[in-house]
């Protein structure tokens, strides 16, 4: 396998993969392995010569875990993408470099199935799934790691010798708790993925077509948007407590309205709207709609602008709402801080909110509200790796710049705002009534930091509760070498 160098002309591109350009890694080689052999050789190389390995699959992680100036050796998986029904494992099979679009679109052509993944399509899934990954169907479907029937990882032993190893769901499964810690474990703690299985708890996997959920017919999007100019303060207030009440109403596993989907956009009064963007599938999603804004928009008594569209599902799966993935939203520096809810926000918290977000500043951000639960929340804390089971929302603090003198500002206005929502608990979502901690696929390494986490809280238990013993053990376990790390990984 050719090992790329800073001299060979592919290196600038595959070095410079990566979402968030905030972090700049140069690893003096970058690797494509075609197979499992080849990324076991990839690694045992690395370890013998002593250089320090990294994964990557579609470049979408939010810190600089994989463009660490310390990485020597970056092993880029994207051109595993293989995706096929495997009969010996009654599952289907997903190679690592696949992604998520690549993946709705061969599920639905081959099969008429769905994977309830991400929104972004060029999100890799080596990363996303062993994360837990939500998406825009996680209330009707639940996590992709719920789908997780198996997954083939490259580790390294006691001795230095990289070997490859299949773990699966089966209850007789010797290996049963890698397997474990891959729905919900983030990347980067125990190898290096290279093919995931999946398939539905409730199939045998015996027909193919039944493997996983039927995916929808057609997808019905709706876009809201008021002009922050005709918003109040108490305009602003009424928005975020409906969004916020409605969540908590509608989050169970059997609600009517799982099969809708939205998020608040509370972007700064500098980008001049507030909007709510959303989708709902099935016969009923136009009536879905209505009501949801009916619920949440009609009552705050400001004008506002409303489009809805319905298009096939793989259409829209592929170019999800573009405004949100256009070209260009790869080349900022962005910060991302995220929170589960258990309950909505209170009123002190939506002061907060519309203080920072009215502020006189050079920042372009956002305080972004999901709906979540529904089927998510069937599953116990401890069946998977994903320990947040009874949410109704993720919250989301974000800012992106391009200009470096747009840097300052806009992590000092993101990171106060996040420690200004959460007063009483250390500045940070701890899990309690209210808050549950935070999703690792959106990892946030100011919670490692005792300046923005005063709460006593250690992040390994915002992001794993009490599951982090048990992944402690599977890390002791499978990467007694500590081979793969990163700043938030998991330490045996």
């Amino acid at each position: 396998m050719e090992k790329i160098t800073p001299t060979d002309v592919r290196y600038a591109d595959l070095a410079s993969k990566r979402f968030n350009k905030r972090f700049t890694g140069k690893p003096e080689y970058i690797l494509l392995p075609t197979s499992t052999r080849e990324v076991q050789e990839a690694v045992q190389e690395a370890v013998d010569t002593k250089r320090r390995p990294v994964v990557r699959s579609g470049g979408h992680c939010l810190e600089g875990f994989v463009t660490d100036p310390a990485v020597q050796v970056l092993i880029d998986v994207s051109l595993m993408t293989n995706i096929y029904y495997d009969a010996a494992m009654a599952a289907f099979a997903v190679e690592a470099g696949a992604t998520v679009g690549e993946t709705y679109r061969r599920l639905f052509l081959g099969w008429k199935l769905v994977l309830p993944a991400g929104e972004h399509p060029g999100i890799g899934m080596g990363g996303h799934v062993l994360g837990g990954a939500f998406g825009f169907l996680c209330r009707e479907y639940g996590l992709a790691a719920d789908y997780l029937y198996g997954v083939e990882l490259v580790a390294v032993d006691a001795s230095g010798k990289a070997h490859s190893v299949i773990a699966t769901r089966e209850a007789n499964d010797p290996n049963r708790e890698l397997w474990w810690a891959h729905t919900g474990g983030g990347g980067g703690n125990f190898g290096i993925v290279t093919r995931y299985w999946l398939r539905s708890p409730n199939a045998d996997g015996s027909d193919p077509y039944t493997a996983l959920p039927k995916a929808p017919a057609a997808i019905t999007t709706f876009r809201i948007a008021w002009d922050w100019k005709d918003v109040d303060e108490t305009a602003f207030s009424r928005l975020a407590h409906n969004f916020g009440s409605w969540c908590h109403q509608h989050s169970g596993p059997d609600d009517p309205y799982r099969q809708l989907f939205s998020t608040l956009f509370l972007n700064h009064r500098n980008i001049g709207k507030l909007e709510i963007k959303g989708l709902a599938t099935g016969a009923d999603a136009a009536r879905l709609i209505d009501e949801h804004l009916a619920a949440i928009a009609e009552p705050i008594g400001v004008p506002f602008t409303k489009q809805v569209e319905e298009s096939p599902w793989l259409r829209f799966a592929l170019n999800p709402f573009p405004e949100l993935f256009q070209p260009g939203v790869d080349n900022i520096n962005a910060k991302v801080k995220d929170a589960f809810f258990r309950r909505p926000l209170t009123d002190s918290q939506i002061a907060t909110a519309y203080k920072y977000l009215t502020a006189q500043a050079p920042i372009g951000g956002v305080l972004g509200m999901a709906t979540y639960g529904g089927k998510v929340n069937t599953i116990a804390p401890d069946a998977t790796a994903s320990a947040q089971r009874g949410c109704i929302m993720d919250v989301a603090c974000n800012t992106g710049w391009i200009a470096p003198e747009g840097a300052a500002p806009s992590l000092d206005w993101v990171r106060n705002f996040y420690k200004d929502l959460f007063p009483g608990s250390g500045g940070v979502p701890v899990p309690n009534e209210q808050t549950d901690g935070n999703m690792i696929n959106h990892p946030d390494t100011d919670l490692a930091s005792p300046e923005w986490n005063q709460s006593g809280v250690p992040w390994y238990t915002l992001y794993y509760k009490e599951n982090y013993p048990r992944l402690q053990n599977v890390k002791d376990k499978w990467d007694p070498l500590n081979i793969f790390y990163h700043a938030l990984s998991v330490q045996a």
